[in-house]
């Protein structure tokens, strides 16, 4: 059954294990609470599956050295998800380390692993301001020279992979918060013209492959989300192939949740556009308390009801499944424990809160 037909039972059912969850927080919460229900061993019971019934595609992002070096980390990548993004092998600096000399095998590897277990992948990222190669950023470069050096990374890249990939991130953080554009190499050089470029470029390369623009803090309906509305809108009037946008999720249980994110997504809906949660994450003040756990489920929660209660999301994907090895704590000091696993790969009530939330969207059995 498709989500739009489940948009009222859902937000009824979800409404009310919101409820339960702020309960649950305010009384005396039980010892352990980020461990109160065990994770679903049932194949049938995986996110990725209980999505699949919705559809929806439930993915990971999923790092590289964990996957060959950790035998259960791999087995939960390989059993849980429905879909895959690469942490960091397919940026630009893992991909032409040396101008015009190419990297593919770790982005391959995760192509391999994906189709071996009947993944969908999700290619990230082909524009980006951040983890460039060191000859980019040191190069001199005239702006025919950098337009050039983007047109044939993006030609290369998604030709490599052509195929393979089923929604490509194509320009990613676009924007600052305030809504002006970002000022990065490529804005500074090239102007605000790469991005319809870019898009451009890539369906050339691959006509059959979802092209995304992705970015964060604009999961509710505030500057930052407007002037990329905005711009998409534009776009779109241009006949710019662009499929949809990416709202990356990357949340913290010392800030409200963007109760409003399902009429942001609506508004992007409504424009002809898919919608995805690209890179899902909550993370807490270490250390945590059982409330802070509640409150990480409720901020999950909040998410995936905003995608499933948006006719045209077709994924939500979690920036890394267990806390073991999260990116959080190298980068927010004195933050982490923000994946729906924990560092011993158990379930926390957030992997919980989507598991009943997706059960809801699909009618109990």
């Amino acid at each position: 059954m498709r989500k739009a037909t489940q948009a009222a039972a859902v937000g009824t059912a979800a409404a009310a294990l919101l409820v339960s969850t702020f309960t649950v927080a305010a009384s005396a919460a039980p010892e352990n609470a980020a461990h109160h229900t065990k994770p679903k061993s049932d194949a049938a019971n995986t996110l990725g599956a209980l999505g699949k019934r919705v559809d929806l595609r439930i993915g990971t992002a999923v790092d590289m050295s964990a996957l060959a070096s950790d035998a259960p980390y791999r087995a939960k990548a390989a059993s849980e998800f429905s879909s895959v993004t690469p942490e960091n092998v397919m940026k630009w600096e893992a991909v032409e380390p040396q101008r015009g000399t190419y990297n593919w095998a770790p982005a391959d590897e995760l192509v391999d692993f994906a189709k071996e277990n009947g993944q969908l992948v999700r290619g990230h990222t082909l524009v980006w301001h951040s983890q460039l190669p060191a000859w980019l950023n040191n190069g001199d470069f005239t702006a025919d020279e950098l337009r050039e050096i983007l047109h044939q990374h993006i030609i290369d890249q998604v030709t490599h992979f052509k195929g393979k990939i089923w929604q490509w991130d194509v320009v990613n953080e676009a924007f600052n918060d305030d809504g002006t554009m970002r000022d990065s190499i490529w804005l500074q050089k090239l102007g605000p013209g790469y991005i319809a470029d870019a898009f451009r470029w890539a369906h050339q390369a691959d006509p059959k492959a979802k092209l995304f623009i992705n970015d964060y803090n604009i999961e509710g309906v505030n500057a930052k989300s407007t002037a990329l509305y905005n711009l998409v809108a534009q776009l779109r009037k241009q006949h710019v192939p662009i499929d949809g946008v990416g709202i990356q999720g990357h949340l913290d249980v010392q800030y409200n949740a963007p109760h409003d994110i399902a009429a942001n997504m609506k508004r992007f809906d409504d424009l002809g556009l898919e919608t995805a949660i690209t890179e899902a994450d909550v993370r807490i003040p270490m250390p945590a308390d059982n409330t802070e756990f509640e409150a990480q489920a409720e901020a999950y929660d909040v998410l995936l009801r905003g995608c499933l209660l948006t006719e045209h999301c077709t994924d939500f994907t979690v920036w890394g499944f267990t806390d073991k090895y999260s990116w959080v704590p190298g980068v927010f000091t004195g933050e982490g424990a923000a994946n729906v696993l924990d560092e011993n790969f158990k379930a926390k009530a957030a992997y919980n809160a989507m598991s009943e939330d997706l059960k809801l969207a699909a009618g109990r059995d």
